[in-house]
């Protein structure tokens, strides 16, 4: 009788290992004295789980031929399912990944470097996947279920979370989480990165120290709130700093500083604080600068306000395509305040209130550009008029798929230089003065 070589077990996240590793984790629940969890910092509380998973793998049930390697990788992922997120927890430690997106339980896609790429990794199931969500809301006060089936929160890290679940997500839970470094980029990386070049990144300095309110437009994942971060870095330190923020993702380094986070309703409707709220409050709080991470309703009415009333220096983001697809929605916004201005009397507000437009863009090649910068120079008409500074022009890209350019500088003063003089800030007139091109 000829023997029949057995087949190598195969390191796969297969149905079959996964339901392995479910039971594995469920006895390791069992055991675990579960006051651990909060009373040991990490590293021990990773060795426990290590140990008592090596006494549940030596049981006759939980046998599995596994080599050093895929033993140790075993472990890793036990220790992930108890203390971290689970399946996607080693690229929460990927400085590379900037972006998890997880479409169900069977697909995670990643960004690197501002493309998406597939994954193997995979989640048991919904209920697997629901519980590393239940995981997520729980530490920061939210809730998820299904009369509340969507829910924005934030991780420990800053880290930027949505999700939602059925009935309205149809295919099953999905999860999205935008990551921020621990150490955020500074101008000198948004320079050798080719976001923009010395000479605008010298000009953003002066227009922060010159408290200019500025509104940075962009899509999605282009770089908003990179670039706020960066801005944030030049208000000068004795000055008190208020953010607002529904999800509170910036990172400020100043010590005068007072971080507000929007708060959705309770289960019964009630208790809900919006933006709005906290625009309105933080006017009682003397600030010397508003930061708002995003404007998206009504509470954009209460920010131009605060600039029009003292409160100059003012930044936020919004979604637009262009700094006149930027003027155009904050126009939309003030109309869902629910007071009925005439339309010249909020173009009006809005020349008087914003300083400088900041357009930002992804391009094809992932990549993140700071493409125009306008003055609001008042109206014309009822028609708020603009001028360029500078743009950057897309000329092609390389044989390795990188985009090419060139940054313009119009040659154009622009009207807040005199703000600059009367704060002492240089200007350069040599390079915004006249017409020049810097090729990339």
């Amino acid at each position: 009788m000829a023997l029949v070589k057995e087949k190598p077990f195969v390191f796969t996240r297969t149905n079959e290992y996964l339901d392995m590793k479910a039971k594995v984790h469920d006895r390791l629940i069992e055991v675990l004295d579960l006051t651990l969890i909060d009373s040991l910092d990490q590293a021990s509380l990773r060795r426990q789980i290590r140990e008592l998973t090596e006494e549940i793998l030596s049981e006759d049930q939980f046998n599995m031929p596994l080599n050093a390697e895929e033993r140790e990788r075993f472990y890793q992922e036990i220790q992930d399912e108890v203390t971290g997120l689970g399946p996607i927890e080693p690229f929460m430690h990927d400085p590379t990944v900037s972006d998890i997106l997880v479409n169900g339980y069977r697909q995670v896609y990643v960004e690197r470097d501002g493309k998406l790429y597939p994954t193997e990794v995979r989640f048991r199931d919904d209920e697997h996947l629901r519980k590393v969500i239940d995981r997520i809301v729980s530490r920061v006060g939210r809730r998820i279920d299904e009369f509340c089936p969507m829910v924005d929160a934030r991780l420990p890290d800053g880290s930027r979370v949505n999700a939602v679940i059925p009935p309205i997500a149809v295919d099953g839970p999905s999860l999205s989480i935008r990551r921020f470094a621990a150490d955020p980029l500074e101008l000198e990386d948004l320079i050798n990165l080719k976001t923009l070049i010395p000479e605008i990144g010298e000009l953003l300095q002066g227009i922060v120290k010159a408290r200019l309110n500025v509104l940075i437009s962009g899509g999605t994942g282009s770089g908003k709130t990179t670039l706020l971060n960066v801005l944030s870095r030049f208000i000068p330190e004795d000055e008190r700093i208020i953010t607002i923020e529904d999800a509170a993702e910036l990172q400020l380094k100043q010590e005068h500083v007072v971080r507000l986070e929007t708060r959705p309703a309770n289960i019964e409707g009630k208790g809900e604080i919006t933006t709005r709220d906290l625009v309105r409050n933080s006017l009682r709080m003397r600030p010397e600068r508003i930061i708002v991470g995003e404007v998206r309703g009504a509470e954009v009415l209460d920010m131009l306000q605060a600039m029009n009333t003292g409160h100059d220096g003012s930044l936020t983001t919004i979604h637009a395509n262009s700094p006149r697809d930027a003027l155009i929605r904050v126009e939309t916004l003030v109309s869902m305040s629910g007071i009925a201005i005439p339309h010249e009397a909020v173009r009006r507000y809005i020349s008087s209130a914003l300083n400088v437009i900041i357009q930002m863009a992804r391009l094809v090649d992932g990549s993140r550009k700071l493409i125009s910068l306008q003055e609001i120079t008042g109206m014309e008409g009822n028609i708020i008029t603009m001028q360029e500074i500078f743009s950057f022009e897309q000329t092609g890209v390389d044989k390795n798929g990188k985009v090419k350019g060139r940054f313009r500088m119009s040659g154009v003063i622009p009207r807040f230089v005199d703000r600059f003089k009367a704060r002492g800030i240089p200007f350069l007139y040599d390079v915004f003065g006249c017409p020049k091109v810097v090729e990339i």
